[in-house]
C-alpha cells in the first residue's frame, strides 16, 4: 500500500470514529427516557451540584484563609499548615481567627477568607448567648456583636463570622457542619455502594452461572451470614476498636453486599442457557469471557436500577448509627449527630430542622434519581 493510500485509509478511519455516536442507539433511548422523567433528571443535576460543591467544602467553610499574602510571600493556608512562628507566634498550629495573628498578617499583607469562616469543628467564642445560639440574623446588631472587643464596630463582626443556621451545643457553626456532613454522608454511601456492588455482583454471577453445588453452598452461606445481627456486632467492635470512617465502612461492607446477590443471581440463572451463551460455549469461549462480556451487561441493567436505592439505604444507615452513637468518631461532621443534638436540645429547633431538611432533601433526590433510572432501563416504558 502506498503512502497516499495509507494516509487516505487513516483519514477515513478518523472520520468514521468522529461520526460514530458516543452512545449506542439503545443507550441513547435510555438516556432519552431518563431525561423525559423531568423530576429525576433535575434531581440528578441538583444532587451533582450539591455534591460537587461539598467536595470543595474547605473553600466554602473554613477557619483558615483561602489565600494570604505576608511580607511579599503568597501563602495557601487552606492547603498548607503553616506554624504560628511564621507570623511571630510560638504555637505549632496557626489560629488565623486570633486577632493578634490577623492584625499581624493584615499589617504586612492581606487575606482572602471563605464565605463562612468556620470549619465543622471551629468553636465560636463570640456567640451572643450560651450555646446553642440562634441564627445570627435573628439578633439585632448590638446583641450580635456584643461579645466582640469593639462591639458593632469590630471588624470581626461581619457576614463571614455569622452563624447562618445558628450553633450547636458546643458553639460550632451548624451551616459548616451541614456542608461537611453532607459530603461525608455521600462519600460514605458511594464507597459502600460501589464496594458492595463489586462483591455482590461477582458473587451473584458465580452462583447464577455455575449453579449446582456452587449455587447451593453459597446460598446456605448467605443465609447464615445474613442472620448475624449487625447492630450487636457494631456494639462489640465499638467496645474493642476506636470508631473510625474506614472501620465502620469495612464492617458495613461485610454485610451490605448480600443485597446485590439475589438480583444478579436471578439474571444469570435466567440467561445462562440462552442460545447465544450455548453457542459461545460450543465455540470454546472461556467462562470468564462469557460471564463478563456476554452475561454481565444484561445483569447490570437490574443492578444499575438498584444502585440509587442502595446508596439511599447506606446514607440512612450511617445517619442512624451516628444518631445512636455507634458511627463516626465524636466531633465528626455528621447529620446523625446533629439530629441527636436536636433531640437533646428541644429549645434549639434549628438543630433538628437543619439536619432533617438536609437529610430529607438528599434522600428525596436519590429516590427521584432511582425512579428515573428504573424508567430509563424499562423496555416497556415509553414517553411522549
Amino acid at each position: 500500500m502506498s503512502d497516499i493510500q495509507l494516509k487516505a485509509a487513516v483519514e477515513t478511519e478518523i472520520e468514521e470514529r468522529r461520526a460514530r455516536p458516543w452512545l449506542s442507539p439503545l443507550n441513547r433511548r435510555r438516556w432519552a427516557n431518563f431525561k423525559a422523567n423531568r423530576r429525576g433528571y433535575w434531581s440528578l443535576w441538583i444532587f451533582l451540584v450539591l455534591f460537587v460543591l461539598s467536595l470543595f467544602a474547605e473553600f466554602i467553610a473554613n477557619d483558615k484563609p483561602i489565600i494570604a499574602s505576608y511580607k511579599g510571600e503568597i501563602l495557601f493556608p487552606v492547603l498548607v499548615a503553616y506554624p504560628e512562628e511564621k507570623f511571630g507566634g510560638f504555637y505549632a498550629v496557626t489560629d488565623y481567627r486570633d486577632p493578634v495573628i490577623r492584625d499581624e498578617i493584615e499589617a504586612h499583607g492581606w487575606m482572602i477568607w471563605p464565605p463562612i469562616r468556620y470549619s465543622y469543628r471551629t468553636v465560636n467564642n463570640a456567640v451572643p448567648e450560651a450555646a446553642p445560639a440562634k441564627p445570627s440574623w435573628e439578633y439585632d446588631v448590638e446583641t450580635r456583636c456584643a461579645q466582640y472587643a469593639q462591639g458593632a464596630a469590630d471588624p470581626d463582626c461581619n457576614l463571614g463570622n455569622w452563624n447562618w443556621l445558628g450553633t450547636d451545643d458546643q458553639a460550632r457553626d451548624v451551616m459548616a457542619r451541614v456542608i461537611y456532613g453532607f459530603r461525608i454522608s455521600v462519600l460514605f454511601g458511594l464507597t459502600l455502594t460501589i464496594g458492595s456492588a463489586l462483591i455482590g455482583v461477582s458473587a451473584g454471577a458465580m452462583q447464577g452461572y455455575f449453579g449446582g453445588w456452587v449455587d447451593l453452598l453459597f446460598q446456605r452461606f448467605i443465609e447464615i451470614w445474613s442472620a448475624i445481627p449487625v447492630l450487636y456486632l457494631l456494639l462489640i467492635v465499638a467496645a474493642v476498636l476506636p470508631p473510625g470512617f474506614f472501620i465502620l465502612l469495612g464492617l458495613m461492607l461485610l454485610f451490605s453486599w448480600v443485597a446485590f446477590v439475589g438480583v444478579v443471581r436471578a439474571e444469570f440463572l435466567r440467561a445462562r442457557n440462552f442460545e447465544y451463551v450455548n453457542a459461545a460455549r460450543a465455540l470454546g469461549v472461556p467462562n470468564r469471557t462469557i460471564i463478563f462480556r456476554h452475561l454481565l451487561p444484561n445483569a447490570m441493567v437490574a443492578t444499575l436500577t438498584f444502585l440509587p436505592f442502595i446508596l439511599n439505604g447506606s446514607i440512612s444507615t450511617l445517619t442512624s448509627l451516628d444518631f445512636l452513637g455507634f458511627g463516626l468518631p465524636p466531633g465528626s461532621a455528621s447529620l446523625g449527630e446533629l439530629l441527636k443534638q436536636g433531640q437533646r436540645n428541644l429549645n434549639a429547633p434549628w438543630l433538628g430542622i437543619a439536619g432533617f431538611v438536609t437529610l430529607s432533601v438528599m434522600l428525596s433526590l436519590l429516590i427521584f434519581i432511582g425512579e428515573a433510572t428504573r424508567d430509563a432501563f424499562d423496555p416497556r416504558k415509553t414517553f411522549r
